[in-house]
């Protein structure tokens, strides 16, 4: 087993409980419920990649944390268990196939399955007692075995009954009216804005959430202060009855509401997982509709006796599962810190993350704003961070998890110059502010023409990235340079202007597409001072690799036909920059270099150039083919030219042409040459 691994499992373990412990037991939660998720995901694939890592001690084999002292303790009569997790389709239907392989199993294959999906309230679960159609005592979930008791706040509570009702008349002793239920306390998000307007009057920090308002509103000592807070409640489960409990979820949600509890109306039982999904997707759209605050549905089995032969595993319900709306909050790993030039020569700083899943779509790019802003967040490179994508807006890092932070990390240095300024790379701060800008005015110009050229037909060639679209990526930060174009993720494009799913689909393919370029284009494509498509195809030619174009001496570069001592100076000079064999490694990573599509030579010995706009080739394309067939092209008319191509709307090349007497011909001929 990778050491590297065995360290980051014991850290993931100690932030997990240290978490833990201040969300369930102190409500005092320093990261949201969806940055915990991920730290827990990551903390799980580590244990089904290596099972010998997984104790009974395990944070993934725990439920709740211990209540605090300052409650009575009471023991739950029924067990609290806590809902697996699902995120996506994929592990839906892992889930759904998984009960009907249990239920084929257990001889029931043939029955009706459907589902009982229910919104997944983001609030603090309640367990309720009554006795003789009392309440007798109201308790926290705590650690599912012991809780804590708040049965005077929950009094306090107007949806929870204080006497059962049945048909809306109080339920007597003669009837059944010794149950237990469970459900969820919450907070209207317009009461929390109010109650936030007052405490900044008087001075005290806003509460971040209507969860945390909730939990810390129930626990209050003084039961009049849970009073003012005006809190709510959903029952969703009887969890025990003196009297047969209705044979499915749907009905028994309807007794919850028939002896006077406060049910959510949105629940609705579906066919088969389809439904579900559908169900589900509706809901993402909504969930920001209610007063309440949700985070996915909870999906059970509907019929009570499937739910009763699929029992349990030893920490959750086989019989329903919890299907997260997409995470705003994820944690993932800071792998870079790039620069991004603005249109104005302003530099933002840029996160280069390892790729994760935040907000139902794939991202690998943060914004950082400025210096000041990474040294208040003390990011570190190789630092887990909380990132947090809210709408179509690119995501911003919360913060750091120092727990899981590297033994030998240091403080990121900001730097004194950056390439992508142009001139000598000098940088400086703008007076009054906390950015930095290029010394040189044309940064960011200079920097759009590099992406223009890198993506154009006589380099990298891809369909769709034109100017604008580039611009569109380098003003919001998401490339700084070319190998960044490689990486971009489906999350990344979204949340830009004009961006829908099937223009980012088609972005990507032809960004995948281009993947795959001759060693000639892509020498063109790095915008070495002097380099052009010509001269970039005779040193290939002559150096045969790009390996060996990089280590040349001046003097080698020099040697070739047609390359004189500025141009071969040029070039020496850009591989010697440290920046630049960095970006040419990167961008090895993320293309493959393919050899020069080699012919017969039929135009050997033959020069050509191209005018005009012909009917079907594309000028590079023309080119590249005459050099397949051993031929030369040049850019000026001279008398040693063999050929000028002439289309429509020739320029003044083929006047030249006339002038020296040069043949002239058009496509047809041209392709007739190389038997095409």
């Amino acid at each position: 087993m990778p050491k590297g691994e065995i360290e980051r499992y014991k850290s993931l373990k100690n932030a997990i409980n240290k978490h833990r412990r201040l969300y369930h037991t102190l409500n005092k939660p320093e990261i949201s419920d969806e940055a915990y998720d991920s730290l827990i995901r990551e903390l799980e694939a580590l244990e089904s990649e290596y099972p010998e890592l997984k104790t009974a001690q395990s944070p993934s084999a725990k439920v709740g944390g211990k209540p605090l002292k300052e409650f009575v303790k009471v023991k739950h009569e029924v067990k609290q268990w806590s809902f697996d997790d699902v995120f996506d389709r994929e592990e839906l239907k892992r889930w759904d196939k998984k009960i009907r392989n249990f239920m084929e199993k257990g001889g029931i294959a043939n029955e009706k399955l459907e589902y009982c999906c229910e919104l997944k309230i983001d609030g603090l679960k309640i367990v309720l007692t009554y006795e003789n159609g009392v309440l007798k005592q109201a308790a926290t979930r705590g650690d599912g075995v012991f809780g804590e008791n708040v049965t005077e706040n929950a009094k306090t509570i107007k949806s929870i009954p204080l006497q059962l009702e049945s048909n809306s008349t109080p339920v007597g002793p003669k009837q059944s009216s010794n149950i237990i239920v469970e459900g969820e306390v919450w907070m209207g998000k317009e009461n929390l804005e109010k109650i936030n307007k007052e405490r900044e009057k008087s001075g005290e920090m806003p509460y971040a959430n209507t969860r945390n308002l909730a939990a810390g509103s129930l626990r209050q000592l003084d039961s009049r202060i849970t009073a003012m807070r005006r809190l709510d409640t959903f029952v969703y489960d009887l969890a025990k009855m003196d009297k047969e409990i209705p044979q499915t979820q749907n009905e028994e949600l309807e007794m919850l509401k028939s002896l006077g509890f406060n049910v959510n109306p949105f629940f609705k039982v579906c066919k088969n997982i389809e439904e579900v999904q559908e169900f589900y997707e509706e809901w993402t759209k909504k969930k920001n509709t209610q007063e309440y605050s949700l985070d996915g549905l909870v999906i059970k089995v509907n019929s009570r006796e499937i739910q009763e032969i699929l029992g349990y595993t030893g920490k959750s319900p086989r019989f329903g599962v919890a299907y997260k709306f997409p995470a705003e909050q994820v944690t993932t790993i800071l792998d870079d810190i790039v620069f991004q030039i603005g249109r104005t020569g302003v530099i933002t700083p840029v996160a280069v993350l390892r790729p994760v899943l935040v907000a139902g779509s794939m991202v690998s790019r943060a914004t950082l704003h400025n210096e000041d802003e990474i040294k208040r967040l003390d990011l570190r490179i190789g630092d887990t961070v909380i990132l947090q994508k809210a709408g179509d807006v690119i995501p911003d890092i919360v913060s750091v998890v120092k727990e899981l932070r590297l033994k030998n990390s240091k403080p990121f240095l900001w730097p004194e110059k950056i390439l992508a300024c142009g001139d000598d790379g000098r940088i400086e701060r703008v007076p009054g502010e906390a950015a930095w800008r290029c010394a040189a005015k044309d940064s960011f110009a200079q920097q759009k023409r590099k992406f223009h050229y890198f993506t154009s037909k006589k380099c990298f060639d891809i369909d769709g990235l034109g100017p604008k679209i580039l611009d569109l990526l380098l003003e919001n930060g998401l490339i700084a340079t070319f190998d960044d174009i490689f990486t971009l993720k489906k999350g990344d494009l979204l949340s830009l202007p004009r961006f829908a799913e099937k223009s980012v689909d088609n972005l990507l393919s032809a960004i995948d597409k281009a993947r795959n370029i001759t060693p000639s284009r892509f020498l063109a494509s790095l915008s070495i001072p002097q380099v052009g498509e010509e001269t970039a195809y005779d040193i290939v030619e002559h150096f045969k690799n790009l390996d060996r174009v990089s280590e040349a001496k001046k003097e080698e570069i020099e040697s070739i036909y047609g390359v004189g001592p500025i141009v071969a100076q040029a070039i020496f000079d850009w591989f010697r920059i440290a920046g630049n064999r960095k970006l040419m490694r990167n961008l090895f990573k993320r293309v493959r270099i393919i050899q020069e599509e080699k012919s017969a030579k039929t135009l050997a010995g033959k020069s050509f150039v191209f005018t005009g706009t012909l009917p079907n080739l594309e000028r590079e394309d023309a080119r590249g083919l005459v050099r397949q067939f051993g031929g030369d092209v040049m850019n000026s008319v001279s008398k040693k030219t063999s050929f000028v191509v002439a289309g429509e709307e020739a320029g003044s090349k083929l006047n030249k042409a006339r002038e020296f007497g040069v043949k002239i011909i058009g496509e047809k001929e041209f392709l007739r040459m190389i038997g095409r």
